[in-house]
């Protein structure tokens, strides 16, 4: 197996995102609050002239709230899913990895956030990584998207 996986913290644990699913990694300047929205839709933001939701990913999988140095270094995983650009919001964006071998099953219970949000567990050059769902990230806590 080959897939390329884009490593990321959330939370104080390391995770992967598909990283073919993603267009950029980006810091957000300046992020517009949506009055009504779901406590994890964190605002807006523009990119490239398009708008770009952001996703807190720590809200959405039932985390704890990111403190302000946290927040401050934050970085938006740029995705596009459904024509609607999504800016997922992660503690950190490390790098590139290769997946070692087919991603298995999630063995221990990882948590109640994370088990709803983890698709798999993917051996990678980085170590044995949760794999988490974007569909079931930017649908927030409370939802699952079937896979």
């Amino acid at each position: 197996m080959n897939d390329m996986l884009l490593v990321i913290a959330l939370g104080g644990r390391q995770a992967v995102l598909a990283a073919d699913a993603v267009d950029a990694v980006i810091e957000v300047e300046r992020r517009v609050p949506v009055p009504g929205a779901p406590p994890h839709v964190a605002g807006l933001a523009a990119l490239r002239s398009r708008p770009l939701t952001l996703v807190d990913c720590r809200a959405a999988m039932g985390l704890a709230p990111a403190d302000a140095d946290e927040a401050a270094a934050a970085r938006a995983v740029v995705i596009e899913q459904g024509g609607h650009l999504y800016g997922l919001l992660v503690d950190q964006a490390d790098a590139i990895v290769a997946a070692t071998a087919a991603p298995g099953a999630l063995g221990a219970d990882p948590g109640a956030g994370w088990r709803r949000a983890c698709r798999a567990m993917v051996p990678t050059e980085a170590g044995l990584l949760p794999l988490l769902d974007i569909a079931t990230l930017i649908a927030g806590p409370g939802e699952t998207v079937d896979a």
